[in-house]
């Protein structure tokens, strides 16, 4: 099925915000920026666009517009390589001196940039310092709405709020978000009221 002008620009617009901001666009951010009066106006063009086969919508998810292979094949784009390597020159010791050595080896990242379901996230705060993850450092996130016990999840409280923590269940149907401070209390809520939005992958510090 042809697609008109207007479908174009709402496809076009979610490709480029993907690649600018690594997940999709809002029905909000939509509107906003393609200047459209009504959300539900952007609801239409998003049923439109999926029944035709260009978008996938995941089940009771925020942010779950994805755009189909069929408008990667019909418009030629591709999302960038994300075979980035790196030299890895070999190991150093951060307790007893060691022999260092060269070795010609890279280091990719693939495995945390292939999928477009990764995002990055700042972090702010305290609250996961006793697992090496300070203020100012950024986690790759993969894009995900379960957990299992353990995993450091990006949970959103209430539908309202979101934080980072360690991902607990407990008995009575409630979850047990525990931060990763001594100084600090878990957050402990129904599970209706946590959306689990990601799991974390990785954790990044510039210095």
């Amino acid at each position: 099925m042809a697609l008109t002008r207007r479908q174009k620009e709402v496809l076009d617009f979610i490709w480029d915000f993907v690649q600018q901001n690594g997940y999709s666009p809002s029905f909000h951010e939509i509107a906003t920026g393609l200047e459209l009066q009504s959300l539900a106006t952007v609801h239409k063009h998003i049923s439109i666009l999926e029944k035709k086969g260009y978008l996938e919508r995941g089940a009771n998810r925020s942010r779950s517009i994805e755009l189909s292979s069929k408008y990667l094949d019909a418009s030629g784009r591709r999302p960038a390589a994300a075979a980035y390597e790196i030299p890895l020159a070999g190991r150093i010791a951060a307790g007893s001196p060691v022999e260092a050595f060269a070795q010609n080896d890279s280091l990719g990242f693939s495995d945390f940039l292939g999928d477009k379901g990764t995002y990055a996230l700042q972090v702010r705060g305290d609250s996961m310092i006793d697992d090496h993850i300070m203020s100012g450092d950024y986690v790759l996130v993969a894009r995900a709405g379960e957990a299992k016990d353990g995993d450091v999840v990006v949970a959103l409280v209430d539908g309202a709020e979101s934080t980072l923590k360690r991902f607990y269940r407990e008995p009575n149907d409630m979850v047990r978000l525990q931060p990763a401070n001594s100084e600090m209390q878990p957050i402990v809520v129904p599970a209706a009221s946590v959306e689990i939005q990601g799991r974390v992958l990785a954790v990044l510090r510039k210095y």
